[in-house]
């Protein structure tokens, strides 16, 4: 499960409608018919239109100065191995935001316990994705796309009075190297934008900044996690620990669907891995037989070398580890992790 907190983003203020952001998630509904329209939904409802979610999320902003975000944008991305369990299942999706959204309101620390009621956001599920440049897929066709972009650029060169077997030949080259481009789809060579086959489900999900009735700020990305302060001779709760959100959302669909979790897909092994690399190789190591078996073909798969770890050069073992930690990170940013 990868879970992505960002902030709204429109140049240098936050002063812009939600309106563009809408219209971007509603762009798969662009291709379907209206009976196949997929609708916005919350913690009660299941068929919420585009413009109500502006409406409401437009509305809910007293207060907020120029230098505040709007709302804030979450998504949510269940890898296969989860989208496998539920059967890729659209309404066990908007049961599970339903659930992870309760813990979303308790990660907030506050003098008032918040809870999901207190939450205004407005989710979408979308059926699609495309290839981005850190895949896998992209990243090893790489040197073939670029060698087929410097031959179709020598052949518009070529003068006209050039001899058309010259041209014949670089096209059975470029053929050539099209066919052995290592990943297609369909026969074809995969690119940048190119739709991504199997079960793609994730959410998008819309929160706004102030809470529903529009009186205080609820902030995921606050810089603090359990922050007091004493104003007025009061000792005042801030803050949203993000750590423990990640890992109730993670625990969540473990329970709500019986979900047998291993290693490599928690939020445990990424946060081990970003702060301390040979501590997760310990842990991998330290994995009953079974286990270890599974997250070492896991990154094998991903395309993650594990290095031996030298233990009388440190500088070499430390190079070794920060591959590591590059290579699964890239791994996990291009999906190939369920992380």
């Amino acid at each position: 499960m990868y879970i992505a907190i960002s902030k709204q983003h429109q140049g240098e203020n936050f002063s812009g409608s939600v309106r563009d952001f809408v219209n971007y998630l509603e762009k798969e509904n662009q291709e379907q018919s209206l009976e196949q329209h997929e609708y916005f939904f919350d913690q009660n409802n299941d068929r919420i239109n585009a413009e109500e979610v502006i409406k409401e999320i437009d509305n809910n902003t007293t207060k907020l100065n120029k230098k505040d975000s709007k709302f804030y944008s979450m998504v949510v991305s269940p890898s296969q191995s989860e989208l496998k369990a539920i059967d890729n299942d659209p309404e066990k999706l908007r049961q599970y935001v339903r659930e992870m959204m309760k813990d979303y309101a308790a990660s907030f620390y506050r003098n008032k316990a918040v809870t999901v009621n207190d939450i205004k956001y407005y989710a979408k599920i979308e059926k699609e994705r495309t290839y981005k440049g850190t895949d896998k897929e992209i990243r090893e066709n790489q040197p073939y796309a670029t060698k087929i972009l410097e031959l179709k650029k020598e052949i518009r060169q070529i003068e006209q009075g050039k001899s058309k077997e010259q041209i014949k030949t670089i096209k059975k080259e470029i053929e050539r190297l099209e066919r052995e481009a290592p990943h297609k789809i369909d026969g074809k060579r995969i690119v940048r934008d190119m739709k991504k086959e199997g079960m793609q489900n994730h959410i998008h999900i819309i929160v706004s900044h102030k809470d529903v009735t529009n009186t205080f700020k609820l902030s995921p990305l606050s810089q603090h996690k359990e922050a007091e302060t004493i104003l007025n001779g009061k000792t005042i709760k801030q803050g949203f620990n993000r750590d423990k959100f990640y890992e109730a959302a993670e625990k969540t669909f473990d329970r709500t669907f019986n979900y047998k979790r291993n290693f490599m897909e928690s939020y445990k092994a990424r946060n081990v891995l970003d702060k301390d690399p040979k501590r997760f190789l310990a842990m991998i190591a330290g994995l009953p037989t079974t286990e270890k078996q599974v997250a070492l073909k896991t990154l094998y798969k991903a395309g993650v070398k594990v290095p031996t770890i030298p233990t009388n050069k440190v500088q070499l073992a430390y190079k070794a580890l920060m591959r590591l930690k590059r290579g699964v990170e890239t791994a996990i940013n291009s999906g190939s992790i369920g992380i």
